[in-house]
């Protein structure tokens, strides 16, 4: 019976694809080298560490969207589930090299996005929790399937400057805000009576008089 253990070795922005895409290269080993594994159905969940690193004073401020004051981050600081993934391992005999694709999102609705969005560097501690099923042939030829022990894990620590790259390559110089629509519709009325010509230049007349209101 296959014995996998899986590692994740890599990962590089995928370049022209339809959404914002990474691919992790994920090295697949079998314990018994002369054991042929038709293919692998790989699921994985994707989960960020966030008590696995240190955050400097400003990526502290802007974490607090997530955790609150960091004072509190004892209680509010927990590992955050950031997606699932699946892929088909073709056949191999020993080890093979699988690439993983992950969509990202630029959502800042999404807590992911403001967590990858409030670090300035280092890197993004994930853990890569398996499940699925393997086919493989066994002594006498036959076709055998056996399920992926849930206990297979791997960690990675992803540049942070990988996933700026992925962002600035697709969306370059730029972030998306989601607003309720009517206040798009109420802002949208602001920049035509105004004639006003980007939706920059609109936020851009507006946030002045805001600041000047704001509590010291």
């Amino acid at each position: 019976m296959p014995d996998l253990s899986f590692q994740v070795v890599g990962a590089d922005v995928t370049p022209y694809a339809m959404v914002p895409l990474l691919t992790f290269r994920l090295r697949v080993t079998n314990a018994s080298p002369d054991e042929t594994i038709h293919n692998v159905v790989l699921r994985a969940q994707i989960q960020i560490e966030t008590t696995r690193r240190k955050y400097r004073p400003e990526e502290e401020k802007r974490l607090r969207d997530l955790f609150g004051e960091p004072e509190r981050w004892g209680q509010t600081l927990r590992a955050m589930l950031w997606t699932h993934a699946s892929v088909v391992v073709p056949p191999f005999v020993g080890e093979t090299t699988a690439e993983v694709p992950v969509s990202c999102s630029y959502d800042f609705n999404v807590a992911a996005t403001k967590y990858f969005y409030a670090l300035e560097d280092g890197e993004i501690p994930l853990d890569f929790l398996f499940s699925g099923s393997v086919f493989y042939q066994d002594p006498l030829g036959a076709l055998q399937v056996s399920p992926i022990s849930w206990t297979q894990e791997a960690r990675f620590r992803l540049p942070v400057a990988t996933w700026k790259q992925l962002m600035e390559a697709y969306y370059p110089n730029t972030a998306w805000v989601q607003l309720r629509r009517d206040v798009f519709d109420r802002l949208y009325q602001y920049k035509v009576d105004h004639g006003i010509p980007t939706w920059e230049q609109a936020i851009e007349r507006i946030l002045p008089a805001v600041n000047e209101g704001a509590p010291a």
